[in-house]
């Protein structure tokens, strides 16, 4: 079973959308995967600060696998007028695995920005055929509202959805397109085959790219900074939300 030291308090004080999506996470994760623990940087498990007078809690729940370097659960909560669930799966090099992204944004109106993707890290920035036929049938287009995806976001795939859901069953169709998507990609990782030592420096460029595309998110970053100051946002952003693999790291796994 899953363990954690951190208690889901945060999580059962969130908008329904978020506690479920998070549910359905961690479920996924402990049926296909074998979970070890993985170490945050010391004091980031779980921090409280102010956001214009509100508080802000953040908890930070991570693991890892055979596959996965890191698997960061991010749960965000600003006083009453906001809950975040920010989610991301960091393939090891080793293996030629997209990377699964996904967050929700939810305010006292409702929900203002769902999103999910499997991020290609190849060099061909694409994903690989067995991905792209399991994820045919996804309705990326049967919701009513799309978002439009910010000017540095070129790397999602063309299964990336993102969307302001308009009604409880928008939510819950956002919720399944999340749920298939995420079960493929455990499904696959549990298959994936280790890469050679050259392939492996080709999908390290992509997760690379990947992370430092995700740190140009000058939303994120901007409350970080008021909540936080600027230092704390940018060691923030670059030690635990998009971090980069650290090849000397990586090759003692």
């Amino acid at each position: 079973m899953l363990k954690s030291s951190q208690p889901p308090s945060l999580r059962q004080e969130q908008h329904p959308l978020i506690r479920q999506l998070a549910d359905l996470i961690l479920g996924c994760w402990e049926e296909y995967l074998d979970l070890s623990e993985y170490s945050l940087p010391e004091g980031l498990g779980y921090v409280e600060g102010k956001l214009e007078g509100e508080k802000l809690r953040i908890e930070n729940r991570c693991y890892q696998t055979r596959e996965f370097r890191k698997m960061h659960l991010e749960l965000a909560k600003i006083g009453n007028n906001l809950d975040i669930l920010h989610c991301v799966m960091f393939p090891r090099p080793e293996y030629p695995l997209p990377m699964f992204g996904c967050d929700i944004v939810a305010g006292k109106v409702g929900i203002s920005a769902a999103i999910a993707d499997l991020s290609p890290t190849s060099p061909e920035k694409t994903l690989s055929i067995v991905y792209k036929q399991e994820l045919k049938e996804l309705p990326i287009n049967k919701f009513s509202q799309p978002r439009e995806l910010p000017s540095w976001a070129d790397i999602f795939s063309e299964f990336c959805l993102f969307i302001r859901p308009s009604s409880a069953i928008e939510e819950q169709e956002f919720l399944r397109y999340t749920e298939i998507m995420l079960r493929v990609h455990c499904q696959q990782s549990v298959a994936a085959k280790p890469l050679s030592p050259q392939e492996k420096e080709l999908y390290l460029a992509g997760q690379e790219y990947y992370c430092n595309k995700q740190q140009k998110n000058d939303k994120t970053r901007r409350v970080l900074e008021k909540a936080f100051g600027p230092d704390w946002a940018e060691y923030y952003m670059e030690s635990v939300l998009f971090d980069t693999p650290k090849e000397e790291v990586i090759s003692d796994q």
